[in-house]
This record gives structure tokens, sequence and C-alpha cells, in this order.
């Protein structure tokens, strides 16, 4: 028996229903693991979970809400499957840029100017006791993936005696916010936390400083908490860091 026009017009109805309602779901959930991640409301892991079930649930809602887009095109429901659409799309345009990004990236999370001998953690180490992440070096297979994916993080050289080299990168690491963790002169070595900008993640860094036959040499190393991609950001703090401190 073929259906009648009424019955037909309430199922694409609910099928656009469905859109726009699971688009504002998704769009909360993956909110609220945002805002857990960055107010220090979840753990890191519980957050970021949170916040990719969000972003699953905003590709599914696109998926629907388009279905709804095309059966409502001569049908009541339209405005709630475009609304579904939209919603789809704020919430998952942010995240774009930032999954083709983590495929063109090697899965590491560790980076570090020196990968035969990294700069090792010492005051540090306490406050990474519950991080997924180890503070170990991955070894001569990490140390591949990097020299492969960034062979411009190399040491810095300095024409500067260690004490002026520790005392500019001191200054360089409060200058950005960085949260000082260490600083030993007779060592060379400080230790920082920084954190990402939108999901606030902790990142450790060390900085290495030596004597050099013509002044200083640098070494960096910058490793998640969480996460077994970084998606670039690591090297992209060594790399603009020891830019600052080459200039400064």
């Amino acid at each position: 028996m073929a259906e009648s026009p009424s019955h037909s017009h309430n199922r694409t109805s609910r099928t656009a229903i469905t859109g726009g309602s699971l688009a504002l779901f998704a769009f909360f959930v993956a909110f609220a693991g945002f805002l857990g991640l960055s107010q220090g409301m979840l753990k890191p892991e519980t957050g970021f979970r949170l916040f990719l079930l969000g972003v699953a649930l905003g590709l599914v809602s696109l998926a629907v809400s388009s279905i709804g887009m095309y059966q409502t095109r001569r049908a009541p429901g339209r405005k709630l499957a475009l609304s579904g659409v939209v919603i789809s799309c704020l919430l998952l345009a942010p995240v774009a840029p930032h999954v083709f990004n983590a495929f063109s990236v090697p899965p590491i999370h560790d980076i570090t100017t020196d990968t035969d001998n990294p700069p090792d953690f010492v005051d540090i180490l306490p406050l990474r006791a519950d991080a997924p992440n180890p503070s170990d070096y991955g070894g001569v297979a990490v140390a591949a993936m990097q020299k492969s994916a960034y062979p411009d993080i190399t040491p810095l050289m300095l024409d500067l005696p260690p004490p002026e080299t520790f005392a500019r990168a001191r200054k360089l690491v409060e200058a950005r916010g960085w949260k000082l963790a260490g600083a030993d002169p007779e060592q060379g070595r400080i230790e920082a936390v920084a954190q990402t900008r939108m999901m606030k993640f902790r990142d450790d860094v060390v900085i290495r400083i030596t004597p050099a036959p013509d002044g200083s040499r640098v070494d960096m190393r910058s490793v998640s908490r969480f996460g077994q991609s970084d998606i670039g950001v690591n090297a992209r703090r060594i790399r603009e860091f020891l830019k600052d401190l080459a200039s400064s």
C-alpha cells in the first residue's frame, strides 16, 4: 500500500528533528569537554574524550541533517534540518584544521634538539607523576620520526657565555607565561610548564645550557603529558623559543 503524503511528511520531519536535536546535543557535549579541560575541572583524558565524543556526534548530526535537508526539500522541517547542518559545521570547522594537521605529522609527543642525549627532567618529575605519557625518552624510533618530520630542530649555538645565555633564556621563559618549575644556574638547566592555547594541555619543557668553544650551546626538550600525537605543537614551541632567544 502506498504511503499517504501526510505520513511521508511526518517521517521526513522526524529526520530533520533528529538531525537538529543531535547537533545541539553534540555541541553541548563538545563544549562541556572543552570547558572542563580549559578550566581544569576534568582530567585531560576525560575532558578530551568528552570533546571527541561531541565531535563524533557532530559528524553524525551533519550526515543526518544533510539527509533531512534532502528529504524536506518539498516538505515541512527544512529549517530544522538546516539548523542541524549549520550547528554541526560550526562545531566541526575549528576542529578540521587540527585533524588534517594530525595526519601530516608523526604520532609523537616528545621533541628535543638532542635526540642522542635529551635533556632530563628533574624538578618537573613530581608534576608528571600522574601523566599518561612517560618522562623517559622514546629512543631510536622516536628520534627517527622526529628527524624526518622536523630536521630543523637542532641545538642553538650562541656566542655568549653560559651565565648570560641562562639569564636570557629564563627571562624569555617568564615572558612567555610558562610556569617556572626549576632553574639551576650551576647545572645550566631551566624547567617550566607550558599550556596549549585552546585545550590548556600541560606540556613540560626543559632547557639545557652548556659551554661551547665559542660561547654556549642551548638544547631544549618539550614533552606532552597527554596524547600520542602533539600535532606539531612541541616542535613549534622549540622552534619559536630558540628563534626568539637567538634574537634577544
